[in-house]
């Protein structure tokens, strides 16, 4: 009877353990579209399946825009790949999570059976995994693109239009240099994969380079090769939607996202060695539709714009030079302000009338100088507005005064990660991790969707317009219901 009750036991701690015990494989495709005109480097699509006896999950990330909405990545590619896993391999829709970089780069336009055959493939690769979570940190690489001016407004960078004048800007926003580890060795030891995430838009390389991954693509390879063994490397983009690389508008040399991909490659590198991992079983996964109110202000925000273009355009002073004389003039005023014209010996000779002629010119150069400014405003202004104008019509045909968004929750091991389908601007992932006192806890947009930008309230009603709170679906109360959401997933994923 002892013997019995004995073995018993020993069953029950097997059983046990089986069914804790995690399990990953890993696979990854080519994705780029090579009829593309340029290509600068490759651009891929990674599975990782994780399993354990009562949980699967399929976690994708894609070197592209979107997941549907722009770029080339279709609304129907989250339905088209989840009816697909769960047909052919049973796997839950909620339980597959699809994070897009946010590269520019150019897809195949047959990516749903490349995505579906690399989440087969790493199926069948799947081995028993130790677990570990870890952060990083990366400084070097990423700055805030919003500038806070004088006046109380924000103007964005972006290559659509120029930057503000120096002596108007009086602050920038914050970044975040945090970067979320998540590491997974095989039995042995030898690394498995290495899960790494970061908020800052992949834009580095300008469109003429034609496709690219950008610095992730740069950064997952610097990770791999040093790992070796056909470990693989998971890009995952963070609350990017307001952060740029770092210098993106500087024009003195060429744009490159390498020395920007390797320097995080190497941060990630360092981190991960330090990260210990073990046997842990921990895998949830939670999706969960939720209601955010849509914008109801484009119609009050676009007369403002249009009563601004007005005041500009009355604004403009007449001038009796173009670009081929003022910029000669600006450079004399500029070398000798005392004797712009001439040698000082013709102010001797005759200064009376030179004289003159400098104040004329002073005149019609300052004047020139103002409406420079002017254009540069209403090129801003122009941009913002079209944005209004399209999301005003996209709002108008959705016909409701809400939107439904998919919140995911992931645990792996320690590892814990909250996701949102917008381009969720800084301080809101920064609010999130501060509140949740969780040093592993993480926060991700671009993920199963998109929704274009959903920045903080204060964003979202700056007088000065910028990208992110013109390119927007959502009214400012979306912040606040998103940021409680997401402390509720992650405290769920912590019990």
């Amino acid at each position: 009877m002892k013997h019995l009750l004995l073995t018993l036991a020993l069953l029950s701690i097997t059983a046990a353990l089986h069914a804790a015990e995690l399990r990953a494989g890993v696979a990854k495709v080519d994705i780029t579209d090579r009829t593309a005109a340029l290509i600068n480097d490759p651009c891929f699509a990674k599975a990782l399946v994780l399993k354990t006896a009562e949980t699967t999950v399929v976690f994708i990330t894609l070197d592209a825009v979107s997941v549907g909405s722009i770029g080339r990545v279709g609304n129907g590619f989250m339905a088209t790949v989840r009816g697909a896993l769960e047909k052919d391999l049973g796997i839950a829709p909620s339980s597959v999570v699809v994070n897009a970089s946010h590269c520019h780069g150019i897809v195949r336009g047959d990516l749903e059976p490349l995505v579906i055959q690399a989440v087969k493939d790493a199926m069948k690769n799947l081995v028993p995994v130790k677990a570990g979570a870890g952060i990083g940190r990366e400084v070097r690489i990423s700055e805030n693109r919003r500038l806070k001016m004088k006046d109380g407004s924000q103007v964005d960078m972006r290559r659509s239009y120029s930057m503000p004048r120096d002596e108007d800007v009086t602050g920038v926003g914050p970044i975040d240099p945090q970067i979320g580890l998540l590491r997974l060795d095989r039995e042995d030891g030898k690394p498995l994969a290495v899960l790494y995430q970061f908020a800052c838009h992949p834009i580095m390389n300008p469109p003429s380079k034609g496709c690219s991954a950008d610095y992730p693509g740069y950064a997952s390879k610097v990770i791999e090769e040093a790992l070796g063994g056909g470990a693989l490397a998971f890009f995952v983009q963070g609350c990017g939607g307001d952060i740029n690389p770092v210098r993106y508008k500087e024009v003195s040399r060429p744009a490159d996202a390498e020395p920007l991909g390797t320097m995080l490659g190497a941060s990630v590198l360092s981190a991960a060695r330090e990260i210990e991992t073990k046997q842990d079983g921990a895998l949830r996964v939670s999706s969960e539709v939720i209601s955010i109110p849509r914008a109801a202000d484009y119609e009050q925000r676009i007369k403002a714009i249009q009563s601004e273009q007005a005041k500009l355009l009355a604004a403009l002073k007449p001038t009796n030079i173009n670009f081929k004389t003022f910029l000669p003039l600006l450079v004399q005023q500029r070398l000798s302000p005392d004797f712009p014209s001439h040698y000082s010996q013709s102010y001797l000779h005759d200064g009376k009338a030179i004289t003159q002629l400098d104040a004329d010119n002073r005149v019609v150069v300052e004047n020139y100088l103002q409406n420079i400014a002017v254009m540069e405003q209403l090129t801003r202004l122009n941009t913002n507005l079209a944005l209004l104008k399209k999301h005003l019509q996209e709002t108008k045909a959705a016909g409701k005064p809400t939107i439904d968004v998919e919140v995911c929750g992931l645990r792996i091991g320690n590892f814990k990660l909250v996701t949102f389908p917008g381009e969720v601007t800084v301080q809101v992932g920064l609010n999130i991790k501060s509140l949740a006192k969780d040093a592993h806890a993480f926060v991700s947009g671009y993920t199963n969707g998109y929704i274009f930008y959903t920045p903080t309230v204060s964003q979202r009603l700056n007088s000065g317009y910028a990208q992110e709170d013109c390119d927007t679906l959502v009214a400012p109360e979306w912040q606040k219901i998103f940021e409680t959401k997401a402390l509720e997933v992650l405290q769920q994923l912590s019990r």
